[in-house]
């Protein structure tokens, strides 16, 4: 089942139960909301999630792009991506919890076709605030699916504040083949967690107090990409259809080791989808974050060599990532975006090499050293870190 494939059949399960077909909107989330992007499916949706009623009704479905900085550090492994697409779910106030659980099974074992014995859920298990999810609990039971009760990790908020709630994951095994599932998600590594459940019940305020919602609603989500994975029968996301260009361009382009192929090929793709959002780098908000997934990227391209230049990207790759996210922005501007702040960073990398070529920073830098020349001189510490380990 390749991704397209994949993505109908998700809306169209949701769509003959009622659902209406949300557009994904774009990284940038609406101007009321002070994060830099979307990080989830439902964070467009949170103010109908607190109960306004949405323009397309209770039933609501849809596939949304989101970006997260917080795993970048898991880039390069098998698994995580900056820019990912989420399949979602909503019941704003319509259905129940136990509902859309119910569902969420019957599409991965009919839809899908992932058998019984590879899935396992995860319940919250309770907390000094809230009690346990026995609601999700009996109905798992009831579908004759293993439980694991959890912690605080069955507990989803999108921040410190906003709609949270206890959820329900489902977890899937991806054990080498003729490896019959063993453990639990909390035991063995292999179960990988597929689609996270929420009971959106509470509003969490900035005291940490929780207050019910007066419309309690459910939220679902899922990484398209590590499904299509499960799917398709791979280990890693980096093996499905949609990188399939990417893994097999990037390595006859550049030699580099699998976990740098990786994180080039993520850094480049998220930057072309940043940049056909409509961002331009720079060195605050959004721009900067841009800047830095291109700094990174060419960080690790560069390793030693200084014979790998952007300039080697064949449009293929740009076109197909555009065409991936439907996103009308031109090639030839996406190109010159990447190869003009590939002259910027060399001409950074020049001037930090000379400055820590200095006598005063043959020594190891304190945190006073390391935010002066951030501040004044527009070094980040994993550059200067960098430049100092290759002296």
């Amino acid at each position: 089942m390749d991704t397209d494939r994949t993505v109908r059949t998700f809306n169209d399960f949701f769509r003959e139960r009622g659902h209406r077909l949300v557009t994904g909107s774009t990284l940038l989330p609406p101007p009321s909301d002070p994060v830099l992007f979307t990080t989830a499916g439902m964070q467009p949706l949170t103010p109908y999630l607190r109960g306004r009623p949405h323009p397309q009704g209770r039933r609501l479905v849809n596939l949304q792009r989101c970006l997260r900085t917080t795993d970048l550090d898991e880039i390069g492994d098998t698994t995580h991506l900056t820019v990912f697409q989420m399949l979602g779910s909503w019941s704003l106030g319509d259905y129940d919890h136990a509902q859309s659980l119910r569902w969420g099974y019957e599409l991965l074992r009919d839809g899908f076709g992932i058998p019984q014995e590879r899935l396992h859920v995860t319940v919250f298990g309770g907390s000094d605030q809230v009690g346990p999810d026995t609601e999700s609990l009996r109905v798992w039971e009831d579908l004759g699916l293993p439980v694991e009760r959890a912690g605080d990790e069955n507990w989803w908020s999108n921040g410190p504040a906003g709609p949270c709630g206890p959820d329900s994951e489902i977890f899937v095994w991806t054990g080498e083949s003729g490896t019959p599932p063993q453990g639990s998600p909390g035991t063995d590594p292999r179960w990988t967690e597929l689609w996270n459940h929420v009971h959106m019940r509470y509003e969490r305020h900035a005291d940490g107090t929780l207050v019910p919602l007066r419309q309690p609603g459910v939220d679902t989500g899922m990484g398209l990409e590590r499904l299509v994975a499960v799917l398709q029968g791979h280990r890693s996301v980096y093996d499905t259809d949609v990188f399939e260009p990417w893994m097999r361009t990037v390595p006859s382009l550049w030699d580099l080791d699998g976990p740098s192929t990786r994180l080039v090929s993520d850094h480049l793709r998220a930057g072309i989808v940043v940049l056909g959002d409509g961002v331009r780098p720079s060195n605050t908000g959004r721009g900067y974050v841009l800047r830095r997934l291109i700094r990174r990227l060419l960080t690790t391209l560069g390793g030693g060599d200084s014979s790998r230049t952007l300039a080697d990207l064949p449009p293929e790759l740009i076109e197909h990532t555009l065409d991936h996210f439907r996103q009308s922005v031109g090639l030839d501007l996406v190109r010159e975006v990447l190869l003009d702040e590939e002259q910027r960073f060399g001409r950074l990398l020049e001037r930090g090499s000379r400055l820590l070529s200095r006598p005063e920073y043959r020594k190891p830098l304190s945190e006073e050293d390391y935010g002066y020349l951030h501040d004044t001189h527009g070094l980040p510490r994993d550059l200067v870190a960098g430049l100092l380990a290759d002296r």
